[in-house]
């Protein structure tokens, strides 16, 4: 049954229905960007290291991870994979920040550095994540806080704030195509389904039938059959 033959009602639920989840998905993109955003911020303007923040984000995006490709796999066992290696991935990365944070490395590097190599750490697993996934909004993150680690050390403050809101322009947009792209390809499967036992499709052919009946009724009375 096409969408046409949906009744209004249900029709105009179903699409509420596809829409809300389609947004419900862009949210956990634009969170994270927005939670790497304020990180990068307060560490250039305050010049305090953000230890126990970056650690938490590296969790927070191994959990977005996970629940925005959890709905694109039907099966069982994809899902279970799916949650084993990202946690693989996501306790490596955790694991070779706190190897960073041990007091002999940390008197090999200042402690303004100890942020920006856990920032450089954790870009790293969100772009290769990102290729694992094929998903092209983790890559631009995991992208975006790498550039930020020079951009820190070289730009000043100013034009740093005016960049990081561009890149946050640039993910909305990224997030808006992405809505764009799923709503049309969700709008073709629902309108390539086939028809199920109980659409009301089968009321055209019954008017059809009718139709055709009253034709050969017609025929007869004015002596044009086929006899």
């Amino acid at each position: 049954m096409s969408e046409l033959d949906l009744p209004p009602g249900r029709h105009a639920e179903d699409l509420h229905f596809r829409t809300r989840s389609i947004v419900l998905r862009q949210l956990p993109f634009l969170a994270i960007l927005a939670l790497a955003i304020a990180g990068v911020a307060y560490t250039n303007f305050s010049g305090k290291p953000l230890i126990g923040y970056w650690e938490f984000l590296a969790l927070a995006i191994g959990v977005v991870c996970v629940v925005t490709e959890w709905t694109e796999l039907d099966d069982r066992q994809a899902r279970v994979r799916l949650v084993w290696t990202q946690a693989l991935h996501w306790i490596a990365v955790l694991v070779t920040m706190n190897i960073m944070l041990l007091a002999g490395v940390q008197q090999l590097m200042p402690a303004p550095a100890t942020s920006l190599v856990l920032l450089m750490l954790l870009a790293l697993g969100t772009f290769l994540a990102g290729l694992n996934l094929m998903s092209l909004q983790m890559g631009f993150l995991g992208l975006s806080m790498a550039l930020a680690v020079p951009a820190i050390s070289w730009i000043k403050q100013s034009a740093l704030f005016l960049i990081l809101v561009v890149v946050f322009v640039i993910g909305l947009a990224m997030a808006f195509w992405s809505f764009r792209t799923d709503t049309r390809r969700s709008e073709r499967t629902a309108s390539s389904r086939p028809a199920s036992p109980g659409d009301p499709v089968a009321d055209h052919q019954d008017t059809s039938d009718d139709d055709t009946s009253d034709i050969e009724a017609a025929r007869r009375r004015l002596g044009l059959s086929d006899d």
